[in-house]
């Protein structure tokens, strides 16, 4: 390839410089900016077929009216015109506070996440010659996630000549998984991947339940209490209401 078309030419030097008059523009890529996402909901004058059958702000039926008369009508109202039904035959539209329905369509989808179930995963790290203690430890941390309905990931870390003795590490897994298996099973069985084996442990039926009657424990206490402090003070033994017969006889030797 001649040094030209490359766009270098050689020097007295015998180096090569970069030389403008051989150079080419560079060639634009097809890069447009990232445009703003339409609205799914078309509202007023972005409704833009010529007739919609109208409903009104209380659900009844207007007819089929010009999008220029709908907007009129919802304008008279103080309110906005709703595409509801763009697919339909002529569309639907709506007279109403769009800010207030956008608001409502809000808080719906708030309230489908919050009872949507979310799958938490935790992950505890061991390694094949920990100590009794430690291992109490990180069993404990296993039992309060999996009381917390969590998954726990637990991982085997080999190091050295640790790594030619994987069968250490897979019995410390199933010794772990058969401590906690009142509140968790197994889901994943050991897997030794490069130095690290893993197992994955999920929350059973029973799992939670132990911490829920604590609970209900302490909030029955607790209403005891409350209900004892409003309670109203017994009489003394000895300041009880006398006995009509006593009254009478009493009244009968102040008179003798």
């Amino acid at each position: 390839m001649p040094l030209h078309a490359s766009g270098f030419r050689r020097s007295k030097g015998g180096q090569h410089e970069l030389g403008e008059e051989h150079l080419r523009p560079r060639r634009r890529s097809g890069f447009e900016p990232p445009r703003r996402p339409e609205p799914q909901t078309r509202i007023n004058d972005a409704i833009r077929v010529p007739k919609v059958r109208l409903i009104g702000e209380n659900g009844e039926q207007l007819g089929i009216k010009t999008t220029d008369e709908a907007r009129e009508y919802a304008y008279g109202k103080n309110l906005d015109l709703v595409e509801v039904a763009a697919q339909a035959d002529p569309p639907v539209a709506r007279v109403m506070d769009f800010g207030k329905y956008r608001y409502e369509l809000e808080q719906k989808a708030k309230l489908a996440r919050k009872h949507q179930t979310q799958i938490n995963v935790k992950e505890i790290k061991l390694r094949p010659k920990i100590g009794i203690h430690d291992y109490e430890t990180k069993k404990g941390h296993v039992e309060r996630f999996l009381n917390q309905r969590a998954k726990v990931k637990v991982t085997i870390m080999f190091r050295g000549r640790e790594r030619e003795h994987p069968d250490r590490g897979r019995d410390l897994l199933m010794r772990l998984a058969d401590d906690v298996k009142e509140v968790g099973l197994i889901e994943t069985q050991p897997l030794l991947e490069g130095r690290n084996m893993t197992m994955v442990l999920g929350p059973t039926r029973n799992a939670g339940a132990k911490r829920d009657a604590q609970t209900e424990d302490t909030l029955g206490s607790e209403e005891e209490i409350q209900g004892d402090g409003h309670r109203e003070a017994d009489a003394p033994v000895g300041e009880s209401e006398s006995q009509p017969g006593a009254q009478v006889a009493e009244a009968e030797a102040g008179v003798q």
